[in-house]
């Protein structure tokens, strides 16, 4: 018998099973991959972006999923609780861009070898073994199946990730446990995917990496997110960092409601990059259209460019009106990508959906259908964008079950 029973092994597991130990419990971790924290390490390109530096309020705003859930939790163990954390297990950590957090190593391995060295101190004992049901009794969770035999404890948390990245052990077992103690399940959708394009062009330029430029998202004629960075071409549409950002503002993906336009030249203005464009044509006057703009684009963008101009490859630089300069200067500023869905969710870097909020004690983390039973993490219908955000519900919703368990 132990006193509580911590299923998953990755962020909020770790976590949650830290903090029940120094407040005195005996916890056995279930995990059932041969070491703890593999989505961990892939997390933030291998950096591992623990949580975003701003306040409380910045996170929420960064929540389109349930953000009134997390107000109790937030308040418990926000940004600054989770940096203190990490550094004072020997992590030192920095803060870059859009105050997203790394280790200063900028290698996620650090932070899995920080929980593994604390728990072992602490005496929790990992189990790998995959647990197969929970053990329900009078109402109450009393403990686990896993390999055939029985686990009993005081209390069970399901902290086992959601649907993404399944090979990295997020395989959905976390909803059928639940579902199997009367809770619902919303709806389960990929966040932070890439998205599926029917422009053949993306294909024509695939491994085409963008940089400094701005990617914009609109919801009919309604722009809902717009941000600058970079982004990829790929034979199946778009991906990268901005993409992966965009993509958790879609809520219902229809065809022809979403399309991205993007901005090739954001640090320039209309009237700059006009001026920008007639300085390559003076010096290409007697050049084709196609050849005169071999500095402005990169060179897999710019036939793409040139058909959807509509201007004529061969036609002579000189020869090309104030209008069609314009209209081409505008498409610089405006280029069209259509979204016709996404990839499937075991390309996601995040589920959306999950074991429904109104059925979870926002201030315990603790079950209303099944008493002892406890929830944290992507487990929990409750996701953010990116920078960050998703970790800190992750360590926040582990902190807040952890002290009643």
């Amino acid at each position: 018998m132990t006193d509580t029973i911590t299923i998953g092994g990755g962020a909020a597991g770790c976590m949650a099973a830290v903090w029940a130990a120094r407040y005195g419990k005996s916890v056995l971790l279930f995990e059932k991959n041969d070491n703890i924290g593999r989505k961990l390490r892939i997390t933030g390109k291998g950096r591992c972006n623990v949580t975003n530096d701003s306040p409380t309020e910045e996170h929420l705003r960064n929540i389109p999923v349930n953000p009134r859930f997390m107000y109790s939790a937030f308040s418990m163990f926000g940004a600054d609780e989770t940096k203190s954390f990490f550094e004072e297990l020997g992590v030192p950590l920095k803060t870059e861009r859009g105050n997203r957090v790394f280790p200063v190593s900028d290698n996620a391995e650090d932070i899995v070898a920080a929980f593994g060295r604390e728990l072992k101190q602490l005496g929790v004992k990992i189990v790998h073994r995959r647990v197969s049901s929970l053990i329900i009794e009078d109402g109450a969770c009393v403990g686990v199946k896993a390999g055939g035999e029985e686990f009993r404890s005081g209390s069970v948390l399901i902290a086992c990730g959601g649907r993404s990245y399944p090979n990295t052990g997020s395989t959905g077992d976390g909803y059928t446990l639940a579902e199997s103690a009367g809770h619902t399940v919303t709806e389960l959708k990929p966040s932070l995917v890439p998205l599926v394009s029917p422009d053949k062009y993306c294909a024509e330029m695939m491994g085409l990496s963008l940089r400094n430029v701005t990617l914009s998202l609109f919801d009919g004629g309604k722009r809902i997110f717009s941000e600058m960075g970079e982004m990829l071409f790929t034979h199946f549409g778009v991906s990268g960092p901005l993409v992966l950002s965009a993509s958790s503002h879609i809520r219902d993906m229809q065809p022809d409601r979403y399309r991205l336009l993007i901005d090739l030249k954001p640090a320039l203005s209309p009237e700059q990059l006009d001026a920008r464009i007639q300085r390559d044509f003076a010096e290409n006057l007697n050049r084709d259209f196609i050849n005169g703009i071999r500095k402005l684009l990169p060179a897999k963008l710019i036939p793409v460019a040139v058909r959807l101009s509509g201007i004529a490859p061969e036609q002579k630089v000189n020869g090309i009106t104030k209008e069609q300069r314009r209209k081409f200067g505008e498409l610089i500023k405006a280029f069209p990508v259509r979204i016709s869905g996404f990839r499937p969710i075991d390309e996601a870097i995040v589920t959306s959906g999950g074991v429904s909020v109104k059925e979870i004690d926002p201030k315990t983390m603790e079950s209303k259908l099944c008493r002892g039973l406890f929830f944290a993490g992507e487990v929990i219908d409750v996701d953010a964008y990116t920078g960050g955000f998703n970790l800190q519900i992750a360590f926040s919703t582990a902190y807040a079950a952890a002290l009643y368990l």
